[in-house]
């Protein structure tokens, strides 16, 4: 019988396991106000709290709390004030929302491959390159690319990552982009947050994200004199209050997952057609990545887990050559917009036509790691991980 079962637990990634009423002081503090609309609280609302929380915790400047991260990347787009059909090179290995955003944002996405670490390869990157998103895939920290005006980093995955050099993932560049969905660090069930160190930019975001205008909290609705058309992605009280709950929790989540990390380092089976990717040390350890030697060993794999009820999921669903919005330049206007503005010829940018990564991609294997466990759980459920991989 497998731990998860034995512990009677369900499959619920990182911070939602740390979910719990008597800890949401801040959620029944909202509710008892009856006021879930931040800009019409009288005092300091929860979300301005958890943006300031999270500057803090962060080291970033401005922060800003919206609806989810692929909101938040539209915003960070928007805010670099582009021409409709500029390009937008983003990484051939992340999930669709990225390109969704910056199609919703009017822009073309040029897919670049990755490097043997499934992060985008700045070398592939053209001169001139203006606008770049690199995603922090699976917690691993990206490189950023040097002499864009706008590198924009996702780190809907990696909330809490580190660079070498100690900053936060998400301050580096011109903006970060957080998610708080289910399946992330921590959760709200949807949300998502945006950092910079630019005031200029958050001052745009800000208005942006509420139909144009900075609205003065406590006297909703007011507009500026200088409105500009925006739309509607303020992020709500009750949110709020469950992402700064969330929060509480972050260093106690890392610890967990670092711990966990560390028993599977000493526990792994040592096999010649399996090798387990190395971590950086700034990276956040959500789960245990392995190559296989080819894609039968590693189908068999996710068999043998799945029958164990070991949780286990594969990486081909972030190949975004392959997704049917890149493939067949699908839109919903008439006119084909955006697409209709991009460039003639392919939008991608590979040394190989993605083949090395499709094989990467194909071979690849991630087991995820489970930091509300107590550390005897852990080395359970480490040994549980090694004897079915050894039986694969």
């Amino acid at each position: 019988m497998s731990l998860d079962k034995r512990l009677g637990q369900r499959f619920l990634p990182y911070g939602a396991n740390y979910l719990d009423w008597s800890d949401l002081r801040e959620l029944r503090e909202a509710v008892g106000q009856g006021v879930l609309f931040r800009y019409q609280t009288e005092g300091e609302s929860v979300a301005s709290r958890l943006e300031r929380r999270v500057a803090e915790r962060l080291g970033a400047r401005h922060v800003l709390a919206v609806h989810n991260c692929t909101e938040a990347l539209r915003l960070v787009l928007i805010s670099t004030r582009p021409r409709t059909g500029d390009l937008v090179h983003i990484p051939a290995v992340t999930f669709v929302a990225v390109a969704g955003a910056v199609l919703a944002s009017g822009l073309v996405p040029v897919l670049v491959d990755v490097d043997e670490s499934l992060s985008l390869d700045p070398s592939l990157l053209p001169a001139g390159a203006e606008r770049v998103i690199t995603a922090h895939m699976e917690g691993a920290v990206a490189p950023l690319p040097e002499g864009v005006p706008y590198v924009v980093e996702d780190c809907a995955q990696a909330l809490g990552a580190r660079f070498p050099d100690g900053r936060h993932v998400g301050t580096a560049g011109y903006a970060g982009t957080f998610s708080f969905h289910h399946n992330k660090v921590l959760t709200s069930g949807e949300g998502g947050l945006v950092t910079t160190g630019d005031p200029d930019a958050w001052a745009t975001m800000r208005r942006y994200h509420d139909h144009g205008s900075a609205r003065v909290p406590g006297h909703y609705p007011t507009w500026d004199a200088d409105a500009h058309f925006g739309e509607n992605f303020v992020t709500s009280e009750g949110v709020a209050a469950i992402q700064f709950q969330q929060f509480r929790h972050l260093d106690e989540v890392l610890a967990g997952l670092e711990r966990h990390h560390a028993i599977a380092m000493d526990g792994l089976p040592s096999r010649p057609d399996l090798r387990v990717l190395p971590r950086a040390a700034g990276d956040v350890k959500t789960s245990v990545r392995f190559r296989w030697e080819s894609r039968e060993l590693r189908d068999a794999a996710v068999a043998a887990l799945t029958a164990r009820s070991i949780a286990n999921w594969t990486l081909g669903k972030y190949l975004l050559p392959e997704h049917p919005v890149l493939t067949g330049r699908r839109s919903l206007y008439a006119d084909g917009f955006p697409w209709n503005l991009a460039p003639e010829g392919p939008l991608a940018l590979s040394r190989d036509g993605f083949a090395r990564t499709r094989d990467l991609l194909d071979r690849t294997l991630c087991v995820p790691l489970s930091p509300e466990l107590t550390e005897a759980e852990q080395i359970l459920a480490v040994k549980d991980l090694r004897q079915t991989l050894e039986a694969v």
